[in-house]
């Protein structure tokens, strides 16, 4: 009988500590960014203010973690209305058809100081395979007392790979999207 009841408590301990945690996007410590060549001499900035995320994590790190993020295209802001609402037609991001973009992690490995993120970017209907290196910033505990987790991830995205066909040659619109996440998440 003890020898039953030490298998069940090992299996137990065994299956806890491999258990997945979950953690989810604080908005209000996050940002998803963006930075596009204009006229090729300057850069227009912007950023999208309504997303949301999560991470499932073994422990403290991301190894073996799984992302889950969207965005909501409706939310894009560059600091000009008339410039928003352009991207927000047909002629870029087509919000009334296509109001979301998604990432979905496939897979992590971790060199010397980043993880390697690879998975499927999902803008409009166009579905594509990225790798994204992630700095991961560690966790510690907010003023609540809560247990955060912070990372962030720069990498570059082609916008005519992803059906954002305006201005194919590049010359007024960049054809490179240079993309910044910030990343705040409280343990659930």
């Amino acid at each position: 009988m003890k020898k039953v009841l030490l298998s069940f408590v090992f299996t137990l301990l065994s299956v806890l500590s491999f258990a997945q945690t979950e953690w989810a996007v604080d908005p209000m410590h996050s940002s998803v960014n963006f930075n596009i060549k204009h006229m090729g001499i300057s850069f227009v900035q912007g950023r999208f203010d309504i997303f949301k995320g999560r991470v499932a994590a073994e422990g403290a790190n991301l190894d073996n973690a799984t992302f889950a993020f969207e965005v909501d295209v409706n939310s894009i802001n560059t600091g000009v209305e008339m410039r928003d609402k352009h991207l927000k037609s047909a002629d870029f991001f087509d919000v009334d058809n296509y109001p979301a973009m998604s990432f979905h992690s496939t897979s992590i490995t971790k060199d010397k100081n980043n993880y390697i993120v690879k998975g499927t970017l999902k803008i409009k209907e166009t579905v594509k395979d990225v790798s994204i290196p992630v700095t991961f910033g560690g966790v510690t505990k907010n003023q609540q007392g809560k247990e955060v987790m912070g990372f962030q991830a720069k990498f570059t995205v082609n916008r005519l790979d992803y059906g954002i066909k305006y201005d194919p040659t590049g010359a007024g619109v960049a054809k490179d999207v240079d993309v910044s996440l910030y990343f705040e998440l409280v343990k659930q």
